[in-house]
């Protein structure tokens, strides 16, 4: 133990007294920084490892907390090529969603409150008819993500009963979702019929007894089972459980509202379709291919759907103002199965053609400065990307990329820059070479890519 290097260490009070009056953190956020500091220089100084005299270690305290003054979330440039990206919040809003948003909910609004009778409202209200009519359903519901809808659906029918899964269905998503876990999360006895590759109506059929409570279906929107395989379709499903009168819930994942293949996008089950099949009640994202905030859509028959609402879990899973606010203006993107406004910022990045980007790049590569495309490496390539968040999964999707290949810096250094620069951009390692794909980066971007890649 070095005690002269101990005497380097600033007390608390000395560093407090020269942080800035106008710093925006809690008096107790910077104590608890400058602590934090000064306990990892004592671990140095005792391990005889100090190399900073008292000024400079006051000073890179005093930097810290000029670094934890700054926000944590921050506005960043997708260069991953993948959509839907979890990390980065999944669907993207435009300016415009969120702008018609901000605009209703400075000071009150109308949440639960119904301005013609000056009686209290229902927040569902909001929403319900539009996505209902959307739909094709009898009545909808909005929870705060995809994962407490099939979980309150299951609870609601067959609390203390069992649920029949499929074998095949029974799928894992990002962050550790899976359907078996939540099944008995919802206080519900799992029973598996069929088998991975092959189950048939008469594997559900035998399964059903006087303790069944529901039949669930899952769309198995990250991973396809292709060869010697046999699935029993929701109608098949919906005709037994109307049968058996027992409750069917699809829980279809990604929850397109238009025809993908019109879009030049990969088929996916529209969610109007599956209501269609008779299934009681369909579970799906808000903030997959709907293009809207985090949460979860419940749709269908109005007994099942109503019943779900009675529940005294639905309090613990209810959207707030926020949420329900940019769903309404999401919702308002949408104009018929095969008309989207561009304000629908997923749905307009996932349509933009390979062309279109290769153009953006090239005109890109044109005012970047000779020298630094020769030191970074830099040249356009063609690429493929995934919708992402389990979206689209089986084909990826036409796009374009800038790869790096640079001469004075590791390539791994070279993503960092990226990443911490003034505007963050986030890419890709592949291999030995770095890349930024095009297919997510916002057109009003462009000009902050060019600054990004002209800082590095």
């Amino acid at each position: 133990m070095s005690n002269d290097q101990l005497q380097e260490l600033p007390s608390v009070s000395e560093v407090l007294l020269e942080v800035k009056s106008d710093t925006q953190l809690h008096v107790n956020y910077i104590t608890a920084i400058i602590q934090g500091e000064i306990r990892r220089y004592r671990q140095e100084a005792k391990a005889g490892q100090l190399k900073l005299k008292r000024r400079e270690i006051v000073q890179s305290i005093l930097d810290k907390i000029e670094s934890c003054a700054q926000p944590s979330m921050k506005n960043i440039i997708n260069g991953t090529g993948v959509v839907l990206h979890t990390g980065f919040g999944r669907a993207p809003l435009s300016k415009k969603v969120i702008a018609n948003a901000a605009k209703k909910l400075e000071g009150y609004v109308n949440l639960e409150f119904d301005l013609d009778s000056g009686k209290r409202g229902e927040r569902q209200d909001h929403i319900n008819e539009m996505v209902s009519a959307m739909c094709g359903s009898e009545k909808s519901l909005i929870v705060n993500n995809n994962a407490a809808a099939v979980l309150i659906a299951l609870n609601t029918f067959a609390e203390g009963k069992d649920v029949i899964v499929s074998r095949g269905q029974e799928v894992e998503i990002g962050g550790s979702f899976r359907i078996p876990d939540v099944v008995r999360k919802s206080h519900c006895n799992l029973v598996e019929v069929g088998t991975t590759n092959r189950t048939h109506l008469k594997d559900y059929e035998k399964a059903i007894t006087k303790n069944t409570g529901a039949i669930l279906w899952a769309h198995t929107s990250n991973y396809v089972v292709k060869g010697f395989t046999k699935e029993v379709s929701l109608t098949e499903l919906a005709e037994l459980a109307k049968k058996k009168r027992v409750p069917l819930v699809a829980d279809l994942g990604s929850g397109a509202l238009v025809n993908m293949e019109k879009l030049n996008l990969p088929v996916e089950k529209l969610v109007a379709d599956v209501v269609w099949t008779g299934a009681h009640v369909i579970t799906f994202s808000g903030d997959k291919l709907l293009g809207g905030p985090q949460s979860g859509l419940i749709v269908g028959k109005k007994k099942f759907v109503s019943a779900i609402h009675k529940n005294p879990l639905y309090r613990t899973y209810r959207c707030d103002k926020w949420t329900i606010a940019l769903m309404e203006e999401s919702l308002r993107t949408y104009f018929s199965e095969e008309k989207v406004s561009g304000d629908n910022l997923s749905l307009k990045l996932l349509t933009t053609s390979q062309n279109t980007l290769l153009k953006r790049g090239e005109k890109i590569l044109t005012v970047m400065s000779k020298k630094k495309i020769k030191d970074l490496g830099i040249s356009l390539v063609e690429s493929k990307v995934e919708a992402g968040s389990g979206s689209l999964p089986v084909e990826a999707i036409p796009s374009a990329a800038f790869q790096f290949k640079p001469k004075t810096m590791s390539v791994s250094k070279l993503a960092k820059a990226f990443r911490v620069g003034e505007q963050p951009v986030v890419g890709y390692t592949k291999g030995n070479i770095f890349y930024i794909d095009l297919k997510a980066v916002l057109p009003n971007q462009l000009s902050r890519l060019i600054q990004g890649i002209q800082d590095v």
